[in-house]
């Protein structure tokens, strides 16, 4: 007689199918991938100690920092022109994380890494939710989470603002998508306000105007160059309203752009 076929790996296999059909669970799946690769790589960051490159001007030195999360080192945070640049979300952070971790680089590394691994996780769902496209968008957010280009940011404290203002710049392209979809005055106003944090983390996201414009043409596909021709092509816009949609997040720019030449 031949053995009764085993039903429990066609079980597990239907199950795991059953799983992958499902787009949120799939991508559940993904992120918790993501995460774990993402921290298994860097994990060594908790084994680095304080550099006296900039390290000693944001932290080990900082008195202001030192003196944690209180009323006087919030307003200095939003004036000071220290370290050549106005960045008060920065200062902030950097101060929590000495209320929390004191002189322990461990812990400020592996905020660090924390919110490293909080941008691959949302540049994957952002690129997959706009584009469709799971295992590019995935392909991508992994190319980002081990490019070298980034590696300094995770594993250097001082780095910090990098991390922030990648996270501010993401969560405002989120904002944007959504307001895009329904565009309303609250929407606008929390793709400002965000892009504004970003900012106020490093203004190396001033481009951020631009970059909606490049959004709007793909994967938006917001840009109308002629008249509508088919159903969805109404709501497309043509490229000078979409420009004049810009103009107050364009003025966040100028205005960044004044106070860094100020830094």
């Amino acid at each position: 007689m031949f053995p009764a076929p085993d039903n429990t790996m066609s079980a597990d296999s239907s199950s795991v199918s059953t799983l992958f059909a499902s787009g949120s669970k799939r991508n559940l799946i993904l992120c918790l991938l993501l995460a774990t690769c993402t921290l298994a790589i860097y994990n060594g960051v908790n084994q680095n100690g304080f550099i006296n490159y900039d390290d000693d001007v944001y932290v080990t030195a900082n008195r202001h920092v030192q003196g944690g999360l209180q009323s006087s080192t919030l307003t200095w945070a939003f004036t000071t022109f220290d370290a050549a640049n106005w960045h008060p979300l920065t200062w902030i952070s950097h101060a929590l994380d000495y209320q929390i971790f004191k002189l322990n680089p461990a812990g400020h590394h592996y905020i660090n890494l924390l919110l490293h691994c909080a941008n691959v996780i949302i540049l994957f769902l952002l690129l997959a939710d706009t584009t469709k496209r799971t295992w590019p968008s995935l392909f991508a957010a992994a190319i980002f989470a081990i490019h070298p280009l980034n590696v300094e940011s995770v594993a250097w404290v001082a780095e910090r603002k990098n991390l922030l203002s990648m996270l501010f710049l993401l969560l405002a392209l989120r904002a944007y998508q959504n307001y895009a979809a329904k565009p309303n005055v609250g929407r606008y106003a929390a793709v400002f306000v965000l892009f504004a944090c970003g900012l106020m983390a490093k203004p190396q996201v001033i481009t951020f105007p631009f970059l909606l414009l490049l959004w709007d043409y793909w994967p938006l596909e917001r840009i109308r160059f002629a008249s509508p021709q088919k159903a969805g092509e109404e709501h497309s816009r043509s490229l000078a309203s979409l420009l004049l949609e810009k103009v107050p997040l364009l003025g966040l720019s100028v205005a960044s752009a004044g106070v860094t030449l100020s830094a």
